[in-house]
């Protein structure tokens, strides 16, 4: 066996040690050593990001998991801070719920690992605070800033709540990094999330065609209406930093 085959050998027994042998040069002591550690990590990390899930399974239950993980999942990133985003990437792709899994997983589990999304996020050094008048203004997301909504209430679940029914409305949230780069979850609601996701997709968009496209989805409402309720809950968006403009250099 030469170096290369060792080395998948290696790490196919260290990602699944019950289905594929170790190599035969590798003393058991070392490997032992090397299984440990490598799996420690990893469900240190996934243990860390996601402490609500964690806690709707028996230990035993969610070492399972974590080793089907560990096995199953081929990463992209070889950093372990992305080990939370790749195990979204599996729930999301590969993973089949099981009947021990809450129909809630997916959405719990993105829910809480937003929070070490938005904290690691990479600010844009060309987002600035408005200052003019929001109609003056080319509107941007900020780049710390996420506009979500789910299904299920997930800002509650515990283990005293598991609702298995998704609710009659959607939850909606903002979760954005404050100048104090402290993550913060806030609620919203329809219009405010639709308004975010217009200004998400449309990057630069200005504050009168944002209206016209709301319009279009909301023709209940008068221009009037929709320029007066655009603007104070815009308002309230730029103060917490949440929409930005650029300072284009």
């Amino acid at each position: 066996m030469n170096f290369i085959e060792t080395q998948q050998a290696f790490m196919a027994h260290i990602r699944a040690p019950d289905t594929q042998p170790k190599p035969d040069d590798i003393e058991e002591r070392r490997m032992a050593i090397y299984r440990d550690l490598f799996f420690n990590n990893i469900n240190g990390f996934i243990s860390s990001a996601f402490p609500v899930l964690k806690t709707l399974y028996s230990d035993n239950n969610w070492l399972r998991l974590v080793r089907q993980f560990f096995a199953e999942h081929d990463c992209q990133s070889p950093y372990f801070l992305d080990i939370a985003s790749e195990f979204i990437a599996y729930l999301s792709s590969d993973y089949q719920l099981q009947k021990i899994d809450p129909p809630f997983m997916l959405e719990l589990a993105h829910y809480e690992w937003i929070e070490l999304d938005v904290s690691v996020a990479h600010a844009d050094p060309t987002d600035c605070i408005i200052n003019a008048p929001l109609s003056n203004v080319p509107l941007y997301m900020s780049s710390c800033a996420r506009n979500l909504s789910y299904q299920f209430a997930v800002q509650h679940i515990s283990v005293d709540f598991q609702p298995q029914q998704p609710s009659e409305q959607p939850h909606y949230f903002v979760v954005y990094r404050d100048t104090d780069d402290e993550v913060q979850f806030l609620a919203t609601n329809a219009m405010t999330a639709l308004l975010l996701a217009i200004i998400d997709t449309t990057p630069s968009i200005k504050l009168a065609s944002l209206v016209e496209q709301v319009a279009l989805q909301a023709p209940q409402f008068t221009t009037e209406q929709l320029v007066q309720g655009a603007t104070v809950t815009l308002h309230a968006m730029a103060e917490r930093g949440v929409i930005v403009t650029k300072n284009h250099p």
